[in-house]
């Protein structure tokens, strides 16, 4: 297969292209909502170049359907952040990069900015290099080491001095950089590093490998210097219900992950609505960071007395304004030899309590926002159920016609069964 040699310098038109072929996937040339036809071909062939032995087609009525299929349990490492190593650099990058930390060689070094001019020009006159770097080149490329933390620019009298930043440790153990890169918000970073290393003997081994996220890094890692720096930040948010994102002014407050799902939300203070909402990560671009806001520890302690009552990312009512909870309560009863079975009820649940009744009755009991979001893990407990009971009944009775329904399709209940 040819290489596609094109380079993107802004993530966020890769990210588009990633959701519309692997999210949605199944998409064909009528459907795509790219610009023309030569736009659809391009980006195929540019997903081509980093997933080729991952695309697969489909032939239907409607046409050639082109989508990415991976499967998750057998892929030790994150296929997808192959996009993120996509990155245009030019020739001249790429030369004053290693020439810079060359000449920044250890963090003892520490030198003015004309001195590194006179050591870039004499490197590249002992290697007859026709390349030249002015001094606005080379200040702007030391500014933006120094913003990324791999060079620290010290005051020294009138002159700024520059030096290398203090380094990591010369070896970080393969397999925590690997379960890091896939298991952890941001991976990418631990695949980065793990480039130019020799193979593992052995690799991790993941039941659940949720790897779409590898698309929402470069969010995630805006929102959490939001974060970290208690900033308001600009957002624009893709609505399900909308063709175009919206733009909105938010306090951004924490990042929840379901470990059922993969999906990652973000919790956040929205002014408009004077509401802690939760916003999914896949949804959201162009983050811009604003002004320091001084309700932000305020807003993230309302938010962990939120999560007393939240099973998932459902929040209910305004902020400041108590909101009503509903009531869930039910009893397993656990068999000689089942002690796992309790052991699942104490570790699986986010909130409330669990108490024994008998020997062989145990009980959880919760208060929470939506009882709905338990109905999933409620159900992973039947065949040991012996009573259920929401305040909100209208779960309740949801949760009873399921398990009807599943009786119906198995036959169970009627004659002769």
């Amino acid at each position: 297969m040819s290489v596609y040699r094109e380079l993107i310098k802004n993530f966020e038109k890769i990210r588009k292209i990633m959701r519309e072929f692997y999210v949605y996937g199944f998409r064909n040339r009528e459907e795509y909502r790219g610009k023309s036809a030569r736009s659809y071909d391009d980006e195929r062939r540019r997903l081509e170049s980093w997933l080729g032995n991952h695309m697969r087609f489909v032939h239907t009525p409607e046409g050639k359907n082109v989508f990415i299929s991976i499967d998750s349990r057998t892929e030790p490492c994150n296929p997808l952040y192959q996009a993120w190593k996509a990155k245009s650099f030019t020739d001249g990058d790429i030369t004053l990069h290693f020439i810079l930390f060359d000449i920044l060689h250890n963090p003892s070094v520490m030198l003015s900015l004309k001195e590194i001019l006179t050591a870039v020009d004499s490197y590249l006159s002992a290697t007859g290099s026709a390349m030249v770097f002015d001094e606005s080149t080379v200040r702007k490329k030391l500014k933006e080491y120094t913003e990324l933390g791999l060079i620290v620019g010290e005051k020294s009298g009138k002159k700024r001095m520059y030096r290398r930043a203090d380094a990591f440790p010369d070896e970080l153990p393969p397999d925590v950089l690997h379960y890091f890169s896939e298991a952890a918000p941001c991976g990418v970073i631990g695949s980065f590093l793990l480039d130019g290393r020799p193979p593992m003997d052995g690799c991790f081994g993941f039941k659940h490998h949720y790897i779409t996220s590898a698309m929402d890094s470069e969010v995630l890692a805006d929102l959490f210097s939001a974060m970290q720096e208690k900033r308001i930040v600009t957002v624009s948010n893709l609505s399900r219900r909308a063709d175009e994102p919206k733009r909105m002014r938010i306090i951004p407050l924490r990042v929840l992950i379901s470990v059922q799902s993969g999906r990652q939300h973000l919790m956040a203070y929205h002014p408009e609505n004077n509401m802690i909402k939760a916003f999914r990560v896949d949804y959201l671009s162009d983050v811009r960071p604003e002004e320091v806001s001084p309700r932000f520890d305020e807003l993230r302690a309302e938010l962990d007395w939120m999560q007393t009552r939240m099973w998932g990312v459902t929040v209910r009512g305004r902020t400041g304004i108590p909101a009503r909870t509903e009531h869930v309560e039910f009893t397993v009863r656990v068999k000689p030899g089942e002690e796992h079975i309790i052991q699942r009820l104490e570790r699986e649940k986010r909130v409330g309590y669990v108490e024994q009744l008998d020997e062989q009755t145990w009980r959880f009991t919760a208060d929470v926002y939506d009882s709905g979001e338990l109905r999933p893990w409620i159900r992973s407990f039947l065949c040991r159920i012996s009573s259920l009971h929401c305040s909100n009944r209208a779960v309740e009775n949801q949760f009873r016609n399921d398990l009807d329904a599943m009786y119906r399709m198995y036959g169970i209940g009627e004659e002769g069964t």
